[in-house]
């Protein structure tokens, strides 16, 4: 029998950016999958639908993948790829796998022989670094720094080294209610001259995209508290 397809299925980041986020493609393909693995199904139905979704959504076989539900077999999950049926993968918002425990089943169906394909569609990480003027042939996802703050401001330090040793972006973030802590300890650590980019509620109606100096942000420090951000270093000759 042949197996099913895994697609992965971008979310908007913002509430009303569809249209600017997703492609006409993207809304062909969900109305002909009837099959989803999610990180939350609540918000998962309401993006199908905001997205172009056609089909009755009681026809839907919604997987959840939350927090709660993880650690155990993953089989359930792919019956129906194994029995043929295309199945979506969905994160809670931006690329599926990138920064997301959906890379669990990413990797699983390619344990199993599953074809996977990834949608076009709006990825935070991508868009702050476009923006940012930093190196793009040359940068690193950090993901989240220590909570403990001797053990973040240490990697402040270091990734501040990485950039300036291989030229190297690099990219973190945080839980949006700890941006201001963090966003204080770079600019304490850091040198007056490296760069540091903030990108916060891409794709939204208030994004703020900036790229500054360490000294020139110290001199205006912006309230990021409970905004989704990416943080961005680099020092250049």
């Amino acid at each position: 029998m042949t197996k099913g397809t895994l697609y992965l299925i971008p979310v908007v980041m913002a509430e009303g950016a569809e249209q600017q986020s997703l492609t006409p493609f993207l809304s062909q393909t969900i109305n002909e999958i009837k099959e989803y693995i999610v990180e939350n199904e609540k918000t998962a139905r309401r993006c199908l639908k905001n997205a172009g979704l056609q089909t009755k959504q009681s026809e839907l076989l919604i997987h959840d993948y939350g927090k709660h539900q993880r650690g155990g077999s993953l089989k359930p999950y792919f019956q129906g790829l194994e029995n043929g049926q295309n199945v979506g993968l969905m994160s809670e918002a931006g690329c599926p796998g990138i920064a997301d425990p959906g890379a669990d089943i990413v990797a699983e169906a390619h344990r199993r022989g599953i074809r996977v394909v990834p949608l076009v569609g709006p990825s935070s990480l991508i868009l702050a670094l476009m923006g940012s003027g930093f190196n793009g042939q040359s940068f690193a996802f950090q993901g989240y720094l220590p909570i403990d703050k001797q053990g973040r401001i240490k990697r402040i330090k270091d990734l501040e080294a990485f950039a300036e040793r291989f030229r190297q972006t690099q990219l973190f973030i945080e839980t949006p209610f700890r941006n201001n802590p963090l966003l204080n300890d770079i600019l304490s650590v850091c040198k007056n001259d490296t760069k540091l980019c903030i990108a916060a509620n891409l794709t939204s109606a208030d994004e703020f995209l900036q790229t500054k100096t360490i000294a020139e942000w110290k001199k205006t420090v912006p309230d990021l508290h409970k905004q989704p951000c990416i943080f961005l270093i680099y020092r250049s000759k």
